[in-house]
């Protein structure tokens, strides 16, 4: 992407994830999100241990660790340093040879060799104005083939404009009080205010446009969506 007029993913990525302290500590702060029904859903779409998978926006490497001990070729991509430097080392124990890790984020990640026959997102695309996420998504879309999955996992606004306040406030209530054991009411308000989340209404048209046919879609609280959409 021509990198005069697009955005620094970097700066876009939340000031928390490019903190070593705070990526140490990450996978107790999100509860530990067990990756199996996320590659069981691949599975049930035609990946075999042969398959390629790209998960961007890695993280950790909570799916990227699991889903290289099922297929035969992961590239876990992430735009901050901190993170990659995490899994990394994380990778580096697991002794997994077809695991290949990325700097790089949704508009700078360029795909080589066969297209993928996956491309998984958890909790990523949000960081994303709407303008980019769409961009983001007809990249994706370049990088499968025809068949190919999008499985996608974020937090995406399942209500009209003027429920937000009642919505919103249901969610703030289910917040923990220690930020150790998870996130606190503060950091509901600081994704709300600084993060982009989009409505359905909005993220699902995005998707049509950049060529994908949702097959399934599931919501928890309104707030978190998960989508597994095949390339048309």
């Amino acid at each position: 992407m021509d990198a005069t007029w697009a955005i620094d993913e970097l700066a876009y990525a939340g000031p928390e994830h490019l903190d070593p302290a705070f990526v140490a500590a990450f996978n107790r702060k999100q509860g530990n999100p067990d990756p199996g029904p996320d590659l069981a859903v691949l599975r049930e779409h035609g990946l075999t241990s042969e398959s390629t998978v790209v998960d961007l926006g890695a993280g950790t490497g909570q799916f990227a660790l699991a889903a290289a001990r099922c297929f035969e070729r992961v590239i876990a991509v992430d735009v901050s340093p901190a993170m990659l430097a995490f899994l990394r080392e994380r990778a580096a124990e697991a002794d997994l040879p077809g695991l290949r890790c990325v700097r790089a984020g949704f508009l700078s990640y360029e795909h080589s060799g066969p297209p993928a026959d996956a491309v998984y997102t958890r909790h990523a695309l949000h960081q994303l104005p709407d303008f980019w996420k769409a961009v983001a998504l007809d990249r994706i879309a370049g990088m499968l083939r025809p068949g190919g999955v999008l499985r996608v996992r974020d937090l995406i606004y399942d209500f009209p404009p003027g429920q937000a306040g009642e919505v919103f406030a249901g969610w703030l209530a289910n917040a923990v009080d220690d930020p150790a054991r998870g996130y606190t009411r503060q950091d509901y308000i600081d994704h709300i205010r600084t993060e982009y989340s989009t409505f359905r209404w909005l993220f699902e048209p995005m998707l049509a446009a950049a060529g994908f046919e949702i097959v399934s879609v599931d919501y928890h609280a309104r707030v978190f969506g998960a989508y597994t959409c095949v390339k048309r």
